[in-house]
């Protein structure tokens, strides 16, 4: 997924730059993604989660430290935020249905397995 830059303006202190991030904003719309999972109070459930490119790469950053599966859990905590989060941990979640749902999550947006953000087509 790339991004795009808005036109250079001049800084606030008058001083050059090379780059000013505050223009950055994404290519593509950042649509959230849905999911189902069945809760006590309820069987079909439904999850959101914000779009992952939309979350803050330090919580992402912070989780990875704890490898693969932390890496997943802290995108989800992320994406579905502290209440949402709590609610989703209150139905055991088996570890194959984990990895399924956060592969659909990266597909849909437009994150697939070995494809890299900043990756050429040459």
């Amino acid at each position: 997924m790339s991004t795009r830059t808005a036109t250079k303006s001049p800084s606030t202190d008058g001083q050059p730059f090379e780059f000013n991030l505050n223009t950055v904003r994404a290519e593509v719309e950042l649509k959230p993604f849905r999911f189902l999972w069945g809760t006590k109070d309820d069987p079909n459930r439904r999850f959101v989660m914000k779009h992952l490119m939309e979350l803050d790469v330090w919580d992402l950053l912070a989780a990875a430290d704890s490898g693969n599966i932390g890496a997943m859990i802290g995108a989800f905590k992320a994406a579905l935020g502290e209440d949402e989060f709590a609610s989703f941990q209150k139905t055991p979640l088996p570890q194959y249905k984990l990895q399924a749902l956060f592969k659909a999550y990266r597909e849909a947006c437009g994150d697939a397995e070995g494809e890299s953000p900043a990756s050429s087509d040459s």
